[in-house]
C-alpha cells in the first residue's frame, strides 16, 4: 500500500485491486450479471444486476475479509483474529479465517438473527453475543483484541478490505465493457470506495452513484463538512448500510471518486426488495437493494448501461416478511381496513361476499365486540387485503361504503 504525506492515511492504487483478484482466485466467485427487462424500460437503457448476493456467504465482504487475513504477518495469523458484525462482515470473515486456518472470534449482537448467527458458526467461527446494538458490540471485540493480542478486521476501514471490495468493480468492467454509470449502496463505504478506485482509474468517464438509507446517510453531511461526522441513532432496516460514520480510509476515496451520494427512503427500499423478488427471481437484503431503490425513486437521473450492484442476500426471513408486506403496502397491494357491522351471525359472511365481489383477497381478520366506542349491537373489524394496485383499493372501499358499512379511516 502506499501512504499519503499529507495525512498519512493509506491509499489503495489500482495494482492493490488487481493484486487482490489474483489473491481471491479460487476463492470467491466471479458473480453473474443478469439483465433486468422491468428497469431497462423505466430507465430507457439497459440495466444489469451485479450479485453480489449470490457469492460464497451471500454477500461481497468475504473478497475483503479473505485478503486483509491472508495479507496477515505468520505471528498475526497465529494470534486469531476477531471482528464484530450483525451478519454479513461476521460470516466473510469467519469463512476466510477458516480458509486460510486462522482462528476466528466473532462479537455479535444479541438481537442478530439466529440465520446469520447459525451461519457464522458454521463457517468455522467462535461467536460470542454482546451487547444490545452494534457500537457495543464492537467495543467488546475491541476491548477482546486489546487482551488477547488477536487482530481487529475492520468491516470497511482498511486499504487491504478495500482493495477486495475493489475486485467487484474489475468485474463489472470485464463483465459490461460498455457501462457508463456504476450505482451501489454505502454504509462505512468500503465496497464504494473499492469500486470507485478499480473503476476511475480505468474508465475515468464512467459515472459511480452511492446510495444510502435515509435514516442512515453519514456521507452527504460529511462529504458537505468535508471530513467524516457522525450521524446519531442511525435508523434504517436496510442493517448492511446502517453505519453512523464513514470510514477515515474510504470516506477520502469517495470524495474524491464518486460522483454522488443519494439517498432513498424505507419505502423506496421495500418495493425495490419486492421488485428483485417478484421480477428477478433474487432474494436481496435491503442494503442490497438500495441501487435498485435509487433507479425506481429516479429512472431518469441515470444513463445507461447501468449497473446495480445488489450487494447482499443474508435477509433474516421475519424481515423478509415484514419487508414485502411493507412493499406491497407502498405499491398499493396490501390494504388494511377498519369498518363497524352489526353484530350478528352471519353478518361477516355478508362482509366477505361483498369483498369477493370486488375480488380482494383476504389476508386476515380481527374482531373487537367490548369497547366503549362500539354501541351494544356493534362489532369493529379489521382486515388486511391483498388488492391489485392504487386504483382496486379505491375500489374496494367505494363497494363497501356502498353496501353501508362505516369505514373507519
Amino acid at each position: 500500500m502506499s501512504y499519503s504525506t499529507a495525512d498519512s492515511l493509506p491509499s489503495v492504487t489500482l495494482d492493490d485491486v488487481r493484486g487482490a483478484q489474483k489473491m481471491l482466485t479460487g476463492v470467491a466467485r466471479v458473480t453473474a450479471m443478469e439483465g433486468s427487462r422491468h428497469l431497462s424500460q423505466l430507465v430507457g437503457a439497459p440495466v444489469h444486476f451485479k450479485c453480489e448476493n449470490l457469492q460464497r456467504t451471500g454477500s461481497f465482504k468475504l473478497r475483503g475479509a479473505y485478503v486483509r487475513i491472508a495479507g496477515l504477518l505468520p505471528e498475526e495469523r497465529a494470534a486469531g483474529v476477531v471482528a464484530a458484525s450483525a451478519g454479513n462482515h461476521a460470516q466473510g470473515v469467519a469463512l476466510a479465517s477458516s480458509l486460510l486456518g486462522v482462528r476466528s472470534t466473532v462479537f455479535m449482537p444479541k438481537g442478530a438473527p439466529l440465520p446469520k448467527i447459525s451461519a457464522t458458526r458454521d463457517y468455522g467461527a467462535e461467536v460470542r453475543l454482546h451487547g444490545q446494538v452494534v457500537d457495543e458490540t464492537l467495543a467488546a471485540a475491541q476491548e477482546y483484541a486489546a487482551e488477547t493480542g488477536a487482530v481487529f478486521i475492520h468491516p470497511f476501514d482498511h486499504p487491504d478490505v478495500i482493495a477486495g471490495q475493489g475486485t467487484v468493480g474489475l468485474e463489472i468492467l470485464e463483465q459490461c465493457p460498455e457501462v457508463r454509470t456504476i450505482v451501489v449502496g454505502v454504509g462505512g463505504g468500503g465496497l464504494a470506495a473499492g469500486i470507485a478506485m478499480a473503476v476511475k482509474t480505468l474508465r475515468p468517464d464512467v459515472r459511480i452513484v452511492g446510495v444510502q438509507a435515509a435514516g442512515a446517510a453519514a456521507y452527504p453531511p460529511s462529504l458537505a463538512a468535508g471530513r467524516p461526522v457522525v450521524v446519531e441513532h442511525p435508523a434504517t432496516m436496510a442493517d448492511g448500510i446502517k453505519v453512523g460514520r464513514p470510514g477515515d480510509v474510504p470516506f477520502r476515496i469517495i470524495g474524491d471518486l464518486v460522483d454522488e451520494v443519494r439517498t432513498v427512503t424505507e419505502d423506496e427500499l421495500a418495493a425495490a426488495l419486492l421488485l428483485c423478488l417478484e421480477r428477478a427471481k433474487l432474494v436481496v437484503e435491503p442494503a442490497g437493494a438500495s441501487p435498485v431503490a435509487a433507479l425506481l425513486s429516479d429512472p431518469g437521473a441515470f444513463e445507461g448501461p447501468v449497473v446495480a450492484v445488489l450487494s447482499g442476500g443474508n435477509v433474516d426471513p421475519v424481515l423478509l416478511q415484514r419487508v414485502l408486506r411493507h412493499g406491497m403496502a407502498a405499491q398499493g397491494r396490501y390494504l388494511a381496513v377498519r369498518l363497524r357491522l352489526t353484530d350478528r351471525p352471519g353478518a361477516l359472511a355478508t362482509l366477505l361476499g361483498v369483498l369477493s365481489v370486488v375480488d380482494a383477497n383476504v389476508l386476515d381478520v380481527s374482531h373487537v365486540r367490548t369497547d366503549p366506542r362500539l354501541g351494544l349491537a356493534e362489532a369493529e373489524v379489521e382486515l388486511h387485503l391483498e388488492t391489485k394496485g392504487p386504483a382496486h383499493c379505491v375500489e374496494v372501499g367505494q363497494a363497501l361504503r356502498k353496501a353501508g358499512y362505516t369505514v373507519i379511516d
